[in-house]
């Protein structure tokens, strides 16, 4: 059984990657390559959208949140807009405690970051 099953899906109005299980040193590069991949994806929309959805992640590691940043990072400097999606504490709380959220958009639902729903962030 893989530790981490990431799938990407490229719809008209995002390009939305899904992480299950658990996000970590070991398991980072499953990741990676996936939002690579939907960053360039995205560079065909004219939404110029990635939503990260972690909803399902039992484990959440700082290789996740320096993933993460770095995603952010990239899609910022190719014009593209990052969003995450998660209302689960094992996700929230890191990325709160390390002032990330300050940074990266985090929304409660897919909906809300499909909709780019603005004072919906958990917390």
């Amino acid at each position: 059984m893989k530790l981490l099953v990431v799938d990407r899906e490229v719809h008209p109005t995002a390009v939305i990657v899904r992480a299950k299980g658990e996000l970590d040193s070991n398991t980072i590069g499953e990741l990676t390559s996936h939002l690579a991949a939907a960053l360039d994806d995205a560079g065909n929309l004219a939404t110029r959208l990635v939503i990260i959805d972690l909803q399902a992640l039992t484990y959440f590691g700082s290789a996740g949140l320096n993933a993460l940043l770095d995603c952010h990072q990239q899609g910022r400097e190719a014009g593209t807009t990052v969003r995450l999606v998660a209302d689960n504490p094992l996700v929230v709380r890191p990325i709160e405690v390390t002032n990330l959220d300050s940074a990266l958009e985090l929304y409660p639902g897919l909906s809300d970051a499909l909709e780019g729903r603005e004072g919906q962030q958990p917390g």
